[in-house]
């Protein structure tokens, strides 16, 4: 089935797998945690309160997904799919912060700061990124080092001033300044779509796959990331709190720069609509069944949060 031909099948389809995955990813998340014995349960307890709070779980399906796609053993892409929940989780209680973009609602209830306190909510961020790097240095995620350190190599690079942590200060010295396409683009490049080529290329790292497939999985990834981030700016502006699970329009009222600031509404979302296109089209090159993750690109500009 191509994505196009039925888009309310491709949802379903999308949205089951989808919770398929939150089913599997809450119980490794849980599994994995460490298991305190003293004052340090306050911080654990933190950390499974902000794992726990839902979610769509995008990043560990498609780290799930590519591992299928490239013959990789679940129980290796489970690992993989768990360290890059934690980290992503880190950024949404660092993102939270009074210092940062000073919300008290993430996915429909208090901020770790807000139900804790701020101090254990950095805490908790930091211990989570940690233990993401350890469980890709363990060989319960792979036997060969070299593997291990390729994964742990990936993802710092995703998650660090060339990714994540360098999206973040891009967004808030871009506050209050006109930005022209190519640089919102690379901001959100870095910012989100860093995070999401590494959990596309996880299954090829683990596969030990360096041909073509591996830059088809990597431009699928890219454009994809940044079709999300479009319709998350979209849904800034159009959505409610009830259904996004935050406070809507904190973006416009902190003077940020976005594709639909810059182009509009109907513009950008032509823009993302044209992304997920170029998307599937990379897709092309596996001789595997690839409608799942033709049909995760149907969600990612149909969903509502």
């Amino acid at each position: 089935m191509n994505y196009s031909d039925d888009p309310s099948r491709s949802m379903a389809m999308a949205q089951a797998a989808l919770s398929e995955t939150a089913v599997l990813m809450e119980k490794q998340l849980l599994r994995l945690l460490p298991k305190p014995d003293g004052l340090e349960e306050r911080v654990v307890e933190a950390m499974r309160y902000a794992l726990v709070a839902g979610g769509k779980r995008l990043r560990p399906f498609l780290v799930l997904a590519s591992a299928r796609l490239f013959g990789v053993a679940e129980s290796a892409a489970l690992q993989v799919a768990a360290a890059v929940e934690y980290a992503h989780t880190y950024s949404l209680i660092h993102d939270d912060l009074p210092c940062m973009d000073d919300d008290d609602l993430r996915r429909g209830q208090p901020t770790v700061h807000k139900k804790f306190d701020e101090a254990t909510a950095v805490l908790a961020g930091d211990a989570l990124l940690t233990l993401a790097f350890e469980i890709l240095a363990s060989e319960d995620t792979h036997a060969d080092p070299r593997v291990r350190c390729e994964l742990v190599a990936c993802f710092a690079r995703a998650l660090g001033t060339h990714g994540m942590v360098g999206g973040q200060m891009f967004d808030l010295q871009a506050e209050n300044r006109d930005l022209d396409q190519a640089s919102i683009t690379r901001l959100q490049q870095m910012k989100t779509g860093a995070l999401i080529v590494f959990c596309c290329e996880a299954g090829a790292i683990l596969g030990k796959v360096r041909d073509r497939r591996r830059a088809a999985i990597r431009g699928y990834a890219h454009d994809l990331g940044l079709a999300f981030q479009i319709v998350d700016d979209l849904l800034d502006i159009e959505g409610d709190s009830e259904d996004l699970g935050k406070t809507p329009g904190k973006d416009a009222e902190a003077g940020k720069a976005t594709l639909v600031s810059l182009l509009g509404v109907d513009r950008a979302r032509t823009q993302a609509e044209m992304l997920v296109t170029q998307a599937v089209a990379h897709l092309e090159v596996f001789d595997r069944n690839t409608d799942i993750l033709r049909a995760l690109a149907h969600f990612v500009i149909k969903r509502a949060n």
